[in-house]
């Protein structure tokens, strides 16, 4: 029997212990039925530092839907991840150590960031454990794992033999902070302070004049035109000016060329439709590369490429006498120098939005590289259609992935100029550049150390090659999560590639923060549904972010952030799943203290309501005939059956606070604060078996129903008094379809509240006993109970509403418009209102010598028992108390 207070931070390290120990959670070795598994693609933290209570809630999130499934008898899989492999944990290297992964040899500095994501490794299935999150920790896996890198070169090298994948020197998004090309996804817009810079190009003579010699120096035009940009250090890289088809005023510079101020190359004025009317002077230069339209026009109308940046945001030789310098530095001598030259018309601030990396926040240039590239642009309405094979919770975040596919522009770029990752499994001839593509019975495999396949090229015969040095995006291999837990790989027997654990696949649920939909999600749809034809989820659950207590986003700059240590120093691990059960999935959910303090309570009830039950049940009869169920216990019984319908259907629709915030209220309320009181005076005074069966009973089904939220506290009540199985390997309730008047139970459980607080009010014991309660109000088959319980004398059923009337209390008059309207006589009506005298007429009164329209003023009124006795209000029902002693 528990005893004393609970004492969360004993109870929940031993079951944490005892969970892992036990392997309690583990996924069968044997052969699994399909239609038993529950299947969870879980995310792999970044291991880019600690985790954060953006990991906590939603992994918490993920637990209650495992453990609720397991309770409904499946076999729940639920892995756990390490995302090691590529950029964040290079940079989280570099941070720790002080050091530049380019001042390394690249098998050096992979082994310096084993080594420290290895120690976050370990902190993270710590703090998974602390937090009870039933992951099966037989199912581990890291990206940079040989066993993952093998998937995912594998999936490469399927995906070239589909076609789905190609090489190419095109513009990339660059970052040059980090030195890689990024793809979309990795962008995001920032808001920036900047300034629009006016700047006067001449109009130079066409190529046809100057060959022809037609002009004179003195038929020499002066004319010139204005384009105003936000980044004049691209002057150097300008290869054309572009007008619109339907730009009036500029109609006539087409066809002729601009010639570029401080650097003199000539570039031919242009139309097309791209051009913004709106924005600047309508003339917009197009630099090679300055934003995705400048590449638009670049492939459409064939254009020179003159490249002033370099991969290191430097200047470079096509700036002239600016190369060397970085861009910003650039920016300001040639703002200078076209001051100086006349050419800076005007400079205005503006603020503006720039694309930057999601990583680091430094501003994307446009580069031409050699790059590898998924293909996306040509099935993106394929991808819309398997996204809505899906099921969505909640259904609005499907837009957001809706969105993200219709605002595709560019393929995947696959391939970053990194230290650290998994190696492209391709080399090339050094003669014709034929690429050679690894077997797949010798994956994984790194081309700076392993030799190609083949002795000559396949193409021309030549027998050297070069190896590329590039590393995989990190979301080409995170994105194959499905894939990797269940075994993806090929069968050279069968010459496929095959599931090692089948029944897995596609996942029941892919849980994830609708902040990464457009990389992890629709990467993983788009990588699985190549590779198998199939969705690789039956069901996507999406969570909020975990904001501070003002509503604000979480960030060390700023200060606000709460880390998980913090938190569990102060509060229980079940208090912090009972926050992170009250929000509805999908939303935002700000971290508020007081979240936690209301989880803590309920613990502290369930635990004192136990020991109570368990007092009272010691030999409590372990089978009872339903039909010999008193009233009231076949009433709560019968209303507990409904409560966990409703709890069941929102735990499968993943409403967690919905399912929390019911149970609660029917536990606490319901049953402590009423049928507790009425069971526990039946058992103790008439050793009633009927009452100590459903006490029983009822707990039993309580604890069950708990157990996904407040999985330790459950534990520990259910070990010690039922079972020394664990309750989270107990079947979820089903309903025992007991037919009870559910409405005169709740009428009768009404009114036994009313008469407590009648008592409390008028500081009478509860077992104070009272003459006579008249009750109007079904409550017929409780009559004995609440007697019972409110030790009644007498009780009476009336059959007629008592009479009652109602009785004006007061009158508030609306100051904002009595005021302006009756200024100084407002006294006199106050007075005459004070002592009753005025009259209400067809909705005006009549008061002080005015007239109030209705608008001007509420009447109050309350409703009062003419006959002897006080009345009380119990929901619909009316109770009537004689006199108490």
């Amino acid at each position: 029997m528990p005893s004393g207070e609970y004492d969360p931070e004993t109870v929940e390290a031993k079951w944490q212990e005892r969970w892992v120990d036990e392997d309690l959670y583990a996924y069968p070795e044997r052969a699994v039925d399909p239609d038993t598994v529950f299947s969870i693609d879980s995310p792999p933290p970044t291991v880019s530092g600690s985790l954060h209570w953006g990991h906590v809630y939603g992994f918490t999130l993920q637990d209650f839907v495992a453990r609720f499934n397991r309770m409904r008898g499946d076999e729940v899989y639920f892995p756990f991840g390490y995302d090691d492999n590529g950029i964040a944990s290079e940079l989280l290297t570099e941070d720790e150590l002080g050091i530049k992964h380019q001042d390394y040899e690249r098998r050096e500095f992979q082994k310096l960031c084993r080594e420290v994501t290895a120690e976050y490794e370990g902190e993270f299935t710590e703090k998974m454990q602390n937090l009870g999150i039933s992951i099966d920790w037989d199912q581990t896996y890291q990206t940079i794992s040989p066993e993952v890198q093998r998937v995912s070169q594998l999936s490469f090298v399927d995906l070239y033999d589909k076609g789905r994948q190609y090489r190419q020197r095109a513009p990339a998004i660059w970052c040059p902070e980090c030195e890689t090309a990024i793809s979309q996804v990795e962008t995001e817009d920032d808001e920036q302070g900047s300034h629009f810079h006016d700047i006067e190009f001449g109009v130079a003579d066409s190529e046809e004049q100057r060959s022809s010699g037609s002009r004179t120096e003195s038929d020499d035009s002066e004319e010139s035109f204005v384009i105003s940009t936000t980044r004049p250090e691209l002057l150097p890289a300008c290869v054309a000016v572009f007008v619109h088809p339907d730009d009036d005023d500029n109609e006539h510079l087409v066809g002729q060329e601009a010639e570029v101020p401080l650097f003199g190359q000539r570039v031919p004025i242009l139309e097309d439709e791209r051009v913004d009317l709106e924005t600047g002077t309508g003339l917009v230069m197009c630099c090679t590369f300055g934003d995705q339209t400048d590449i638009e026009w670049y492939q459409a109308h064939d254009l020179p490429l003159r490249v002033a940046i370099d991969e290191s945001g430097t200047m470079t030789e096509e700036a002239d006498e600016y190369a060397g310098l970085s861009a910003d530095e650039a920016r300001e001598a040639i703002v200078s120098d076209l001051d100086d030259a006349g050419a800076l018309l005007d400079k205005r601030a503006i603020t503006h939005t720039v694309n930057v990396h999601e990583r680091c926040g430094t501003s994307v240039e446009f580069l031409v590289k050699d790059q590898w590239y998924i293909k996306l642009l040509d099935k993106r309405e394929e991808y819309l259609e398997a996204g809505e094979q899906m099921d969505w919770y909640p259904e609005k975040m499907f837009t957001r992935y809706k969105n993200w596919i219709e605002g595709l522009q560019w393929d995947w770029a696959i391939s970053r100029q990194r230290s650290s990752g998994i190696p492209f499994p391709v080399w090339y001839c050094e003669d014709c550049e034929h690429v050679v593509i690894a077997d797949r019975e010798d994956l994984p495999v790194d081309p700076l150390s392993d030799d190609p396949p083949v002795d000559a090229c396949p193409e021309c015969g030549h027998d050297e090659f070069a190896a590329e040095d590039d590393v995989f995006d990190t979301w080409a291999t995170s994105s194959l999560t499905p894939l990797i837990n269940g075994g993806w790989d090929w069968n050279p027997e069968t010459e496929e590639m095959e599931l090692e654990r089948p029944e897995l696949y596609p996942f029941d649920m892919r849980p994830q923060g609708h902040d990464i939909i457009s990389f992890w999600l629709f990467h993983t749809v788009v990588k699985c549904y190549e590779h198998t034809g199939e969705v690789p989820f039956d069901s996507v659950m999406i969570n909020g972010m975990v904001l501070d207590e003002n509503r604000e986003k979480m960030s060390k700059s700023v200060g606000n952030v709460v880390s998980p240590d913090e938190v569990l120093e102060k509060f229980p691990v079940d208090a912090a799943r009972y926050w992170a059960a009250g929000s509805a999935v999908g939303d935002d959910l700000p971290y508020q203290e007081k979240g936690l303090v209301a989880g803590e309570k309920l613990m502290r009830k369930l635990w004192n309501a136990s020991k109570l039950v368990e007092s009272l049940t010691e030999d409590a009869p372990a089978e009872f005939d339903h039909d010999d169920l008193k009233a009231i216990d076949r009433w709560l019984l019968a209303s507990l059956d409904r409560e966990l319908e409703f709890v069941t259907e929102k735990l499968e629709n993943r409403e967690f606070s919905k399912a929390r915030d019911r149970l609660r209220s029917f536990f606490w309320h319901t049953f402590c604060d009423d049928y507790l009181e009425i069971a526990k005076q039946r058992v103790r005074e008439g050793d009633d078996p009927s009452a100590a069966y459903t006490l029983q009973t009822a707990h039993k089904r309580f604890l069950t129903c708990f157990a996904p939220i407040l999985a330790h506290v459950t534990e520990e009540l259910w070990r010690d008094m039922y079972d020394e199985t664990s309750v989270h390997d107990q079947p979820w309730p089903e309903p025992l379809g007991l037919d009870a008047d559910v409405a005169a139970g709740e009428t009768a459980m009404a009114v036994v509240g009313a008469l407590r607080k009648y008592k409390s009010d008028n500081q009478l014991s509860m077992n104070a006993p009272v003459d006579l309660v008249q009750v109007y109000g079904d409550i017929h088959g409780f009559e004995e109970d609440v007697s019972g319980v409110m030790h009644i004398e007498e009780l009476e059923l009336l059959g007629e509403e008592p009479e009652i009337e109602s009785v004006v209390t007061g009158v508030d008059l609306d100051y904002s418009l009595v005021g302006p309207e009756y200024g100084a006589q407002v006294p006199d009506i106050e007075a005459a209102l004070e002592s009753d005298d005025y009259e209400v007429e067809d909705g005006v009164m009549h008061v002080a010598g005015v007239e109030l329209a209705p608008e001007m003023f509420t009447i109050e009124e309350s409703r009062e028992y003419v006959g002897e006795g006080d009345m009380l209000e119990a929901g619909d029902a009316i109770v009537i108390v004689q006199h108490a002693d």
